[in-house]
């Protein structure tokens, strides 16, 4: 007895002959558009959802110490203020360096307790 042939895993369908238009269909919401009030959603968003309590970074103090290499330190400020400083000895120094700066820096010490002009 033998096997019938497999057939093809190709299709072949008949090509249409004549152009025509594609199937339209109703407008729905785009992504992200809101549905409207019905669901009792509020829709109104708050202008800025991260503010913070107004405080933001002005100096950083980078240390890079791995063990049994020469440790290595840079102090970064706003204000301009960029220091670095290589070996133990050194970075020790820029890191009280870095602590004294935040008293004198401008753009840390601010006006309240001043006397006005």
């Amino acid at each position: 007895m033998s096997t019938p042939p497999r057939p093809s895993l190709k299709s072949l369908s008949a090509t249409p002959t004549g152009l025509r238009a594609a199937a339209q269909t109703a407008a729905g919401p785009a992504k992200g558009e809101p549905k409207g009030g019905a669901e009792g959603v509020i829709s109104a968003l708050r202008p800025d959802a991260q503010q913070g309590d107004g405080r933001y970074p002005v100096a950083w103090l980078h240390i890079h110490a791995p063990k049994g290499a020469t440790p290595t330190a840079t102090s970064r400020c706003l204000c301009g203020r960029d220091r670095s400083a290589v070996g133990h000895r050194k970075v020790l120094a820029l890191i009280s360096d870095h602590t004294a700066h935040r008293d004198n820096c401008p753009l840390h010490t601010t006006q309240e307790g001043r006397v006005a002009a």
